[in-house]
């Protein structure tokens, strides 16, 4: 068989093949934060096992730290307060690398992976958290497990795993200008679906793939699993070295050449055989924003919410189940709808290249006064470099918050929430029910220069036109 990335990396990680017809994987990498770890190692005490591997897992805190001045320990938030206490004994138990609050290197989990250069091409990655698809952009096959799992791998660094399908996704062409790597992924969801990718992991490829910067190829892989992959893969290229060569935890020296010839080993074959093959043309892609409650119902900026009738009937449900929840209609446009609070950040969109891309556009411009905007960057790292170029300042100028790193408004499991009714553009992966925070709150998804425009217009607009001057 001509083979691909995922037949490569998962053969060279199998262990052996278990009766259940499922194989034992091992993990290269296994990342932990607060929220998923407690009862995962309380699980390994009752059972009187050690962590196998301690010097392949790295934790940090994300989900639940607060953003804002409110982080000071004791956290607020007693039970947030206990998760933290719990991780930072269970890594000093097991000698486990641990990023807490006062750490250099805090930050979101898959954020401070790549960076660290802890993520490699051809490793075996996984977290419990469902976005751990994120390091697939770097030639990874990257997992999001449960408690359970996260169990399995401290004890044993291996998951038990069924092998997937490969769906090859290409993306052909050039996007136009005011087109981002959130709207690719958002329209392969909407055209695929939020289950067209179940059994499947998802390898993106084309020229306009390839065109993306490494940052943008993240935010790509990381909402794999938003159409129902179990992960998302770009092979690696020089871009992939160029960003990992001189990381703390890259290799050095004649590791590095050594490494380099291991990673192309690891690309797919140009002639492999995938079990599905599907082609986007990138100049038919325009600025996405979703108008429901998967990210599969997004439309252009400039179309309207598609009719009641255009739907299967199995779908029509959720679709007028979706409308009255978000206060919209089929028909309706959603460019002019007002939003009340405009969120940039999460593991999808808080790199330096989304943070850049916002303040280049929103110099001289100022958020609308019925707004409410933030810009939270995914790591310690990020906020300094940002700091250190001055981008804070463009964004406090235009009436943004800048606040310190941390999952906030995405998950909503710190002080970050919407309040009842708020309506949100978000540059984050998910717009399920409840996501940020309120039962009623309503989130809308899109790029972060979409955020960024909603935010100066008050309302849904196209960022290619309030920032006409500074389009790319």
């Amino acid at each position: 068989m001509r083979r691909s990335l995922y037949h490569k990396v998962f053969e060279a990680h199998t262990v052996r093949k278990l009766a259940s017809g499922k194989v034992q994987l091992f993990i290269g990498l296994h990342l932990i934060h607060e929220v998923t770890s407690p009862q995962a190692f309380a699980a390994l005490k009752e059972r009187g096992l050690k962590v196998r591997h301690p010097e392949l897992s790295f934790a940090t805190v994300d989900h639940i730290i607060p953003t804002d001045a409110s982080r000071r320990r004791p956290l607020m938030d007693s039970m947030a307060e206990e998760m933290f206490v719990h991780l930072e004994r269970n890594c000093r138990e097991h000698g486990i690398a641990f990023f807490g609050e006062g750490s250099d290197y805090q930050g979101i989990v898959h954020v401070i992976g790549p960076e660290l250069g802890l993520t490699q091409p051809g490793m075996t990655v996984a977290c419990g958290d469902s976005h751990t698809s994120t390091h697939g952009a770097f030639g990874a096959l990257a997992f999001g497990i449960g408690t359970s799992q996260v169990r399995d791998v401290l004890a044993t660094q291996t998951l038990s795993m069924e092998p997937l399908k490969v769906r090859r996704i290409e993306v052909g062409g050039k996007l136009k200008p005011g087109v981002y790597a959130k709207d690719i992924i958002l329209q392969v969801i909407r055209e695929l679906g939020v289950q067209g990718g179940v059994g499947y992991a998802y390898e993106y490829a084309g020229t306009a793939i390839e065109s993306l910067g490494m940052e943008e190829r993240m935010t790509i892989c990381n909402m794999a699993i938003e159409g129902g992959a179990r992960a998302g893969y770009v092979n690696p290229d020089q871009k992939t070295y160029e960003y990992i060569k001189g990381r703390p935890h890259a290799p050095s020296g004649e590791n590095w050449s050594k490494a380099v010839a291991y990673w192309d080993s690891m690309r797919s074959d140009r002639d492999a055989d995938y079990d599905d093959v599907r082609h986007f043309r990138a100049a038919d892609i325009e600025p996405q924003v979703t108008w429901g409650i998967t990210p599969a119902q997004s439309v252009g900026v400039n179309e309207s919410i598609p009719s009641l009738a255009s739907f299967a009937e199995g779908e029509r449900a959720l679709v007028d189940e979706a409308c009255r929840f978000m206060g919209v209609e089929p028909g309706q446009k959603m460019k002019g709808l007002p939003v009340d609070v405009c969120f940039i950040g999460s593991c999808t969109n808080s790199r330096m290249s989304d943070l850049e891309e916002v303040a280049r556009l929103v110099r001289g411009h100022r958020v609308a006064q019925t707004v409410k905007a933030l810009v939270v960057p995914g790591s310690q790292e990020v906020r300094r470099e940002a700091e250190k170029r001055g981008l804070h300042e463009v964004f406090r100028a235009a009436g943004f918050e800048w606040r310190e790193p941390g999952c906030s408004m995405c998950l909503a499991m710190n002080p970050d929430r919407l309040q009842p009714g708020q309506r949100c553009a978000s540059s984050s992966n998910r717009n399920f029910k409840g996501r940020q925070g309120s039962s009623t709150g309503r989130t809308l998804l899109m790029s972060p220069a979409m955020v960024a425009a909603a935010a100066v217009a008050g309302c849904v607009a196209d960022a290619r036109e309030v920032f006409s001057a500074s389009s790319r």
